[in-house]
C-alpha cells in the first residue's frame, strides 16, 4: 500500500470483512475471459468461501487467481473544508478490504456442510431450518452437488482513508465542519475519523471534562451497557432487554458518555421525522455521576444532532427531571399556546414481548 497511514491492521480488516453481506470478485477464466461477479460470501476456518451451481462460469475460474473486494463510503468532503480557494483538497473518505488468492474447490462433504451451515447462520440467524449436515437425508444430495470454492485469508489487505494524513488542526476543523453540515452519514463519519486519529483534539461540540469521552453516535458495542444502565428506570419496567436493545439500535440519534475505563455512564436517544417532531427517550446518568452537569452536557449535544436541530418541536416525558430539561430549553406543554383545534391522544399498545419472535419473519 502506497500510503501506510491508511493501512488497517489484520484484525480491523477482518472485522470489516465479516460485517459485509456483499463482496465483489474479479478473476480471469482459464480461457482468458475476464469475470466480475457480486457474491454473498462467508468466512469460515480462515477462508473466504462462496457457493455456486456445479456448472457455469464460476467453474471456469477454479485454480485461477482472483481478487475479492468490499468497500464502504464514509464521507464525501468538499474542498472548502480545507481550503477556501483551491479545488484540489476535495476528497472521499472510505474503508475497503481486498483478499487475493487462487480459487480452490472444497470437496470434503462434512466441511462443505459446515460452510453452508455457517452461511445460513450468517444470513438467516433466526434459524427456521433443520441444521445442515452432510449425511442428513434433507441435504445429502444438495451438499454433494453444490460447488463450494474460496481463497485463504493469507493475503488480506485493508485500507481506511479517514484523514490520517491531515494535521491535528485540520482534523479538528474537519470534524467541526462535518457536524455543522450534518448530511446523512456525517455523524457516523465523525466517530470513525475520531477512532482512526487518536491524536486529534476534541472538537468543541464533543468537549467534556474528567477524561470522559462524549459520543455523537454511540458505537454498537456499547448497546448492552446502555440497556443495563436503564434496567431499573421507572419508565422501562414493562420492556425486555431485547426490546430496549432494538430501541437503541434503531434510534435516529443515540448519544452517550463513556468513562476512562470504557464503561457507559450516560446515554440518551431520540426519534425524529426530520421536520415536524422529535421525541427524546431513555435519558439516564449512572448514579455516581449525577448532579455534575453530565446530563445537561449530553442533552445539549442531542439537541444539536443533525436529525434533531431543525425540527419544530421536540417532546419528552418526565416525572422528576423537569429542572434538567428546562436548562436545555424545554417547557411544560401546558405553558404553550393552545392549538386551534382539539385533539384526543390515542395509543395502540401491545402486550410486552409481542412480536419479538422473528423465527419465520
Amino acid at each position: 500500500m502506497r500510503r501506510r497511514e491508511f493501512e488497517m491492521t489484520d484484525a480491523e480488516a477482518l472485522e470489516f470483512l465479516e460485517g459485509q453481506t456483499l463482496v465483489h470478485m474479479a478473476a480471469v477464466t482459464a480461457e482468458g475471459k475476464p469475470l466480475f461477479r457480486t457474491l454473498h460470501p462467508i468466512l469460515e476456518g480462515g477462508w473466504l468461501w462462496f457457493h455456486s451451481a456445479p456448472a457455469g462460469e464460476k467453474v471456469s475460474i477454479l485454480g485461477q487467481p482472483a481478487v475479492f473486494s468490499c468497500e464502504e463510503s464514509v464521507a464525501t468532503v468538499p474542498s472548502y473544508f480545507f481550503d477556501a480557494d483551491r479545488a484540489c483538497p476535495a476528497t472521499t473518505y472510505y474503508r475497503s478490504v481486498q483478499v487475493e488468492g487462487v480459487i480452490t474447490e472444497l470437496k470434503d462433504g462434512p466441511q462443505k456442510a459446515r460452510v453452508l451451515q455457517a452461511m445460513m447462520s450468517h444470513f438467516q440467524p433466526e434459524g427456521g431450518h433443520v441444521p445442515i449436515e452432510a449425511d442428513h437425508a434433507l441435504y445429502r444430495a444438495a451438499v454433494k452437488g453444490i460447488l463450494i470454492a474460496g481463497v485463504p485469508l493469507t493475503s488480506l489487505a485493508g485500507k481506511a482513508k479517514l484523514a490520517q494524513n491531515r494535521n491535528p488542526a485540520q482534523k479538528k476543523s474537519l470534524l467541526e465542519n462535518l457536524w455543522k453540515r450534518g448530511a446523512p452519514g456525517d455523524v457516523k463519519a465523525i466517530e470513525l475519523i475520531r477512532s482512526a486519529n487518536l491524536d486529534t483534539d476534541v472538537p468543541s461540540f464533543l468537549e467534556i471534562e474528567n477524561g470522559f469521552r462524549l459520543f455523537c453516535q454511540m458505537p454498537v458495542r456499547f448497546v448492552d451497557q446502555a440497556v443495563a444502565l436503564l434496567k431499573d428506570t421507572y419508565w422501562n419496567d414493562q420492556f425486555t432487554h431485547q426490546q430496549l436493545r432494538a430501541a437503541h439500535l434503531n434510534a435516529t440519534a443515540w448519544v452517550g458518555v463513556v468513562d476512562t475505563e470504557g464503561h457507559v455512564i450516560a446515554t440518551a436517544r431520540a426519534l425524529s421525522d426530520g421536520g415536524k417532531y422529535a421525541w427524546v427517550w431513555d435519558v439516564v446518568v449512572a448514579e455516581p455521576y449525577r448532579r455534575h452537569g453530565l446530563g445537561q452536557r449530553m442533552m445539549t449535544l442531542l439537541m444539536q444532532h443533525p436529525s434533531i436541530r431543525h425540527v419544530q418541536r421536540v417532546c419528552l416525558g418526565t416525572r422528576d427531571a423537569q429542572s434538567l430539561y428546562r436548562r436545555v430549553g424545554f417547557v411544560e406543554r401546558a405553558s404553550l399556546p393552545r392549538r386551534p383545534y382539539v385533539a384526543t391522544e390515542m395509543v395502540r399498545e401491545l402486550p410486552c414481548g409481542h412480536g419479538t419472535d422473528t423465527a419465520r419473519y
